[in-house]
């Protein structure tokens, strides 16, 4: 009888404390949801106000779930490994490739280690995705039915296609994969399935040349279209921001506060290394060579699954790592490993703390933290600053060594001897032209005759050279005068094509050295020399350039020439012979002809914006409704870019990249600021904000901003605290 009744006790005891442990984290809940309001305006962006900073990220990741819980899961599928479970065996070596970088055991570790307050925004943001899921049972998870505070170790910065992402998977498949095994993996940036210039706009501009005398700065990113919602979050800790916030990060990416505002383009900085280790193996031990030394290798052991048609299979790998970072390939008898940043403690640090400064001295003391990896900053702010920061995470290398090819890991003179200081980065603050421009082209051009000089910096700093985007801008700044909101807006959307000049003048050029073969091409070309190299919807002149540079892309006349795109354009419009540019045009005037019935198609008959469904990738349908759109490819030097795709079947082409989130601001006593997201808020087809900024996007016809809270009362549509019932 005593035995029972301990045993009893026992279980009566252990019931209690897991019903405890249960009622703690639903009481952290409640309080949070009690904390936390949420206020959604006529254009359903989320205004999330909170007593504390946790209360708002946990308000915040709610509030994105309701918007789009298939981008914030899958966002960590994807990060932390898992995504062949969901999508099948050709991912496998995505998740390997995240794995190599950070095992769950590390990144568990690396939240343990955090700061305290760091601590609390991940559990924060576990708390609110966990509590959306069990306020909608009606959503079901594709594979993550609890998230935990240590995944967002795994995804840190928020810029679109991490750093991981330039790790082949396909080199990763011959190294660590099975010779037979003729599964075809995607490589390289996952995400992105177009050929579109990756990249985006940053303009800062002084009270020099705006009429109000305060600074503005545009934030234009370039990315696939729905990859970031826009928000506000504000807590009584000294959050105010307002911004672009990748699904499932708990920080606004892009954005601003009162004071001060920040928009990144994709650096050209040196960021990544490859090394070459000398392997030596030892019965069942495998060693590398350094030095002098006889090193182990690092071998952790992994098991991944993957989804197969009657469920779920797996596969297990052992991973290597030395000290420059993991194996990633072989060349030839030599293992590579990859090095690049991964400090995602750190990072995490700096992507949140960013958001809440309000001088530059600040933000400069943020930015030496120097984990903002693959990004510039274009800076405003409303003392009047304006600065651009060229890079923020950049080894020292020995410049006796060439790091855009492997080097010899076994010579420790190659290794990174830690990171340039920042007052070492190439930085632009306050030129005299008063303005700053960075299109992902170089930073010797940012500024005008007050630019950084090539020759003060290691050649790693920087490998972007000048493309039409740069071009483009940097005559609209030099000219630009009294800038207001809606006139930077007009300057951001300019509509001429540098790049489309330059072929077409070529093509004109060959015309008359060479004679046009049929009446149609006779005809294209006397239109053409008419045209002012401006898009719009009813331009034919953009129709047939566009077909024409299709025509030359799907020919082998520019295949495997490893060029730049200006010197593809080069070759198109100077180096190639006359004959051979006419052959490409009628081609394109006959596959304009097929697709349409005439070469007279105007522009946006056959560039269109069209979103069927929530999906993350669209299916597109001539059939179905679209809309025509007058912007074209940053490919052309375009600044409002819409990049494109055809559909399986389709003979439009409908936008899938470029401009997404958009938005002026103007700091002065009251920051003040317009912005753009394309198509709407919310990925549910049956919201009113699926597709309410569809038409807008299409036309250019900017949102106000409501920053302050008297603002954002008036335009108010619903107010409700995390799950309420709406």
């Amino acid at each position: 009888m005593n035995r029972l009744f301990l045993l009893l006790f026992i279980i009566s005891f252990t019931s209690c404390k897991n019903e405890n442990k249960i009622t703690d984290i639903e009481q952290r809940w409640q309080q949070h949801a009690k904390n936390t309001e949420i206020i959604r305006d006529d254009f359903g962006v989320p205004h999330i106000y909170g007593k504390t900073d946790a209360d708002v990220v946990f308000g915040l990741l709610y509030a994105q779930c309701e918007d789009d819980f298939n981008r914030v899961e899958r966002n960590y599928i994807w990060a932390i490994g898992r995504l062949a479970e969901v999508e099948g065996e050709e991912l496998l070596y995505s998740d390997l490739r995240s794995r190599l970088y950070m095992t769950k055991e590390e990144a568990i570790k690396n939240y343990k280690e955090s700061p305290e307050w760091l601590r609390v925004l991940c559990v924060a943001f576990a708390d609110g995705i966990n509590y959306y899921l069990q306020t909608h049972p009606e959503v079901k998870p594709k594979l993550i039915t609890h998230f935990e505070p240590w995944m967002p170790m795994y995804f840190s910065e928020g810029s679109i296609g991490g750093d991981i992402e330039r790790v082949s998977t396909k080199k990763l498949k011959e190294f660590y994969g099975e010779p037979e095994n003729k599964v075809a993996v995607n490589d390289g940036l996952i995400r992105l399935k177009d050929d579109e210039p990756r990249g985006s706009n940053g303009f800062a501009i002084s009270g020099d040349k705006t009429k109000s005398g305060d600074a503005m700065l545009l934030i234009n990113p370039h990315t696939s279209f729905f990859f970031r919602g826009e928000v506000h979050v504000v807590s009584e800790e000294g959050l105010n921001a307002y911004g672009a916030v990748t699904w499932g990060q708990f920080f606004v990416y892009q954005g601003f506060n009162e004071k001060t505002g920040w928009m990144h383009t994709s650096t050209g900085t040196d960021i990544i290394d490859e090394f070459e280790e000398t392997i030596v193996k030892e019965g069942s031990k495998t060693a590398y060579t350094y030095g002098d030394e006889l090193r182990p290798i690092d071998s952790i052991e992994v098991t991944l699954n993957y989804k197969v048609a009657d469920g779920l299979k797996d596969k297990t790998f052992m991973m290597y790592r030395t000290h420059h970072g993991p194996i990633t390939h072989a060349n030839n008898d030599k293992w590579v490993a990859t090095a690049l940043m991964w400090s995602p403690i750190k990072a995490l640090e700096q992507s949140f703390t960013r958001t809440k400064k309000s001088t530059h001295a600040a933000f400069y003391e943020m930015m030496n933290i120097r984990t903002n990896s693959s990004n510039n900053t274009v800076y405003a702010d409303a003392d009047g600053t304006i600065a651009y920061y060229h890079g923020n995470f950049i080894p020292k290398r020995n410049e006796k060594f060439d790091y855009t090819k492997p080097v010899d890991g076994s010579n420790p003179e190659t290794d990174w001897d830690g990171l340039h200081p920042l007052e070492d980065n190439i930085m632009v603050l306050n030129p005299p032209n008063g303005w700053i421009q960075n299109c992902n082209s170089t930073p010797f051009t940012s500024a005008a005759e007050y630019s950084p000089k090539r020759e003060d910096y290691p050649n790693y700093m920087s490998s972007f050279s000048e493309n039409f985007r740069g071009i483009h801008a940097i005559p609209l700044l030099t000219k630009a005068e009294d800038l207001t909101l809606d006139s930077l807006i007009e300057l951001a959307y300019d509509t001429y094509l540098p790049g489309a000049k330059v072929l077409i003048t070529g093509l004109l050029d060959a015309a008359q050295k060479a004679p046009t073969k049929t009446q149609d091409a006779q005809e294209a070309i006397a239109l053409l020399k008419n045209w002012d190299f401006r898009v719009s919807e009813s331009s034919v002149g953009m129709t047939l350039t566009q077909f024409y540079v299709n025509a030359y892309f799907k020919s082998n006349k520019i295949r495997g020439k490893g060029m730049t795109l200006l010197e593809v354009f080069d070759y198109m419009s100077k180096t190639a012979s006359s004959e051979e540019r006419l052959e490409v045009f009628q081609t394109a005037l006959n596959k304009l002809k097929e697709d349409f019935g005439s070469w007279q198609t105007p522009w946006g008959k056959f560039n269109r914006y069209q979103r069927n469904n929530g999906e993350i990738f669209q299916e597109f349908d001539d059939a179905k409704p679209s809309l025509p759109v007058g912007m074209a490819s940053s490919l052309w030097g375009a600044l409002a870019s819409f990049g494109t795709q055809f559909g399986e079947d389709t003979k439009r082409q409908y936008g899938t990249s470029g401009n997404s989130f958009v938005a002026v601001v103007e700091f002065g006593d009251k920051v003040r600021a317009k912005s753009m997201l394309a198509g709407g808020q919310s990925s549910d087809p049956n919201s009113p904000h699926f597709d309410d900024q569809s038409q807008r996007y299409a036309d250019g016809d900017f949102k106000d901003v409501a920053y302050y809270r008297e603002d954002v009362e008036k335009r108010a549509k619903s107010t409700y605290h995390p799950g309420d019932k709406q």
